[in-house]
């Protein structure tokens, strides 16, 4: 129980605006939060609610446009707003410390980590170089980094995206801060990764006694790392309440939105499809009267909802749970919530894409920049990839960075030639079949839907040209009337308005950009269409509408999908088959229905126990890999997971490639564990007793 301590933050009625040329733009409005020593504190909501906004307010890094128009932010007591720039500069880094989203974004491309590093005990703590250097490798070695000597002398490039985030959370940590605040720290992690890094969090919580303010849109990791929780929704907090309360016993209907977005364990793309929040996030200059959710709200009244700016409420029989709406006690919460349709499985055709033995190696030169006819090295990117793809069924191939998909992907897009095997789509052999040389029908055949629709979209472009492109290029339809009409119906396919047909790129969202990409792609009717993380950079709401809409457009055009992935819970939604890599092997393969039950690949059940889930219903075993993905370059002998693997043989698994072993008719796992070692793994995933009964 907390006693009654000073908090270590404490936001009363906060709100915050931006100065532009159209005037005062309110960007979060009457905030409030109270942290208390040792406390994690979640902020959630989609991107432009205000979240990051409210931790750069705590920061004092409001910028020249920014300011603080109202309420207070108390630090240990004492306004924030009060202090002078000297003793701002003091705390921060070493009372109050932030990790961002990009490590790149903190470190210094140019100096050593080690210098880096030992910058902050110099200049807070008033340490010699030689002591300072001494508490970061320490510090190095409290976050789980291998050889702490070794990375003090790297430079940032010199090390992995999961090590750069690992040095910054050291660096914010150097000085024992009260005060953490982890602005997005996983999103660009493998969710290996990820999984370490959360695990060390909590670690790091339990230690230091530190207080935490944990920003994210990913609800599991919330649930996995926070004692409380604030739900935001265009600058407002509109629910706040501890975990289990706000998790078990949501009162808001946004709330209700975000968890209906998610693919939880007991989703199901037929019968329970995800249900998309309706519209879209006010911008903040265009926020209605009253409820800001309102217009996308199915319980909106009028007269009652928009008649006032509305106050928080206190949810009846817990006073810590509080919600930002006017009719949350009248709604039947069990019942009254939007359902998706339920639709027929679609059936499987004919295989369209046939993968045998295809691999793919590239020679490099070993001898630096200047070696002339140096020792060349060979990188097995891709290793004997057999698998196959039917009519409307949707395959995922998931893994880590690293792990091969992407190469896969650029062979299949005749952008790299195979090193050997076969790549059919259906009589063609596309393996040595560069795009340059590929006919008309071949490419208009596979299309590709990218992770990031910005860099893929012409800016001096129209929506509507850079569709209608795509049309007459593969002779689709060549009059003007024709190729708008067509432009016209696909826009209505990924249910954006046809005025949009007018805009430029800078004009449409983030997930607007992904659904023009997804008209693009299927505007030559493709009949194999490859979805390299589509939705990973999307918030959960966006995230749901772009799936469902894929999953529409193949129901009505037979497409044949390869969904590349490192989101589980996504491809355990959206997909019917699995392949799992790993260094360039497939490790296992199967229906989704397999994969995610036992008998796991070693690999698998390790992907899976790294998926943060946000359902407290569901219990999870504890598996964090340790170490890192070893170099395409240098694999290890035998099995390449050997060096990671927690049931590891020694004189089996790291000599001898391991056997590929059948379950089922479909189900194949590359792995040295007897059949009925493999049979005999309890599940990752598994309902708690309490939820059972």
């Amino acid at each position: 129980m907390m006693t009654e301590q000073t908090p270590v933050l404490e936001c009363r009625n906060l709100c915050i605006s931006y100065y532009t040329r159209a005037g005062e733009i309110p960007a979060v409005v009457d905030f409030n939060l109270k942290l208390m020593p040792g406390e994690a504190h979640g902020i959630v909501g989609e991107s432009g609610c205000g979240k990051s906004t409210v931790a750069l307010a705590i920061m004092q890094y409001m910028g020249r446009n920014g300011a603080i128009v109202g309420g207070e932010i108390l630090f240990e007591g004492r306004d924030m707003r009060t202090m002078s720039e000297e003793e701002l500069r003091q705390i921060r880094g070493s009372k109050i410390a932030m990790v961002y989203q990009e490590p790149m974004a903190s470190l210094n491309p140019a100096m050593t980590i080690g210098d880096q590093l030992a910058e902050v005990p110099i200049y807070h703590d008033g340490l010699s170089e030689s002591e300072a250097l001494a508490r970061a490798e320490e510090m190095l070695a409290k976050v789980r980094l291998p050889d702490p000597r070794r990375i003090l002398r790297s430079y940032p490039h010199q090390i992995s995206g999961g090590q750069q985030q690992r040095v910054v959370i050291a660096m914010a940590l150097l000085s024992n801060p009260r005060l953490l605040l982890l602005d997005e720290p996983t999103t660009a992690l493998d969710v290996t990764v990820e999984a370490g890094i959360v695990e060390l969090i909590n670690e790091i919580s339990a230690e230091f006694g530190t207080s935490m303010i944990y920003i994210s849109h990913n609800l599991g990791l919330i649930l996995e790392t926070c004692h409380r929780l604030t739900v935001m929704y265009s600058g407002e907090a509109v629910e706040v309440g501890d975990i289990e309360d706000v998790f078990d016993e949501m009162r808001h209907p946004y709330t209700r939105g975000l968890f209906g977005s998610i693919p939880l364990p007991g989703a199901d793309k037929n019968a329970h499809p995800l249900m998309a929040i309706p519209g879209q996030l006010p911008l903040p200059h265009e926020r209605p009267p009253g409820c800001n959710f309102g217009p996308r709200c199915s319980f909106f009244k009028g007269g009652l909802c928009d008649a006032r700016a509305l106050p928080m409420h206190p949810v009846p029989g817990d006073d810590d749970h509080r919600v930002r709406c006017e009719r949350f006690a009248e709604i039947d919460w069990d019942r009254d919530l939007p359902k998706g349709e339920a639709k027929p499985p679609i059936k499987a055709g004919p295989v369209v894409l046939s993968v045998r033995d295809m691999t793919k190696h590239y020679a490099i030169e070993t001898g630096g920049l200047l070696a002339m006819g140096g020792a060349t090295r060979t990188v097995k990117a891709n290793e004997k990839l057999t698998f196959s793809a039917r009519e409307a069924e949707t395959v995922a191939i998931v893994g880590e960075s690293g792990c091969g998909k992407s190469t896969f992907a650029k062979v299949l897009m005749g952008l790299e030639d195979a090193t050997d095997g076969q790549v059919l789509l259906g009589d063609t052999e596309l393996g040595d079949l560069p795009v340059q040389k590929r006919s008309k029908d071949t490419i208009a055949n596979l299309q590709m839907v990218f992770q990031n629709p910005f860099d893929t979209l012409n800016p001096s472009h129209t929506i509507g040209a850079q569709i209608g492109r795509v049309i007459r290029k593969f002779g689709v339809a060549r009059s003007e009337e024709e190729v708008n009409e067509i432009v016209y119906r696909l826009l209505d396919t990924v249910k954006l308005p046809r005025d949009f047909a007018k805009r430029k790129p800078r004009q449409l969202s983030g997930g607007q950009k992904q659904r023009v990409g997804i008209a693009r792609a299927f505007a030559g009717n493709p009949s194999v269409v490859i979805a390299d993380e589509p939705v990973s950079a999307l918030d959960v709401s966006v995230q749901a509408a772009v799936t469902e809409l894929l999953m529409d457009i193949q129901r009505e055009n037979r497409t044949t999908m390869l969904f590349i992935s490192h989101d589980l819970s996504v491809v355990r939604y959206l997909a019917d088959r699995i392949v799992v890599m790993y260094l360039g092997r497939i490790m296992e393969q199967g229906t989704t229905e397999e994969v995610f039950s036992p008998p796991y690949h070693p690999y698998t059940e390790a992907l899976l126990a790294a998926v943060p889930i946000a359902d407290t219903r569901v219990k999870k075993r504890h598996i964090v890999l340790k170490g890192e993905i070893p170099s395409p370059s240098n694999p290890p002998k035998g099995c390449p997971f050997s060096t990671r693997c927690p049931y590891m043989i020694p004189g089996t698994c790291d000599v001898e490639l391991p056997p590929n072993r059948t379950f089922g008719q479909d189900h194949r796992i590359l792995c040295h564990l007897q059949p009925s070692e493999l049979e005999g793994m309890e599940p990752v995933i598994s309902p708690r007793a309490e939820a059972a009964e």
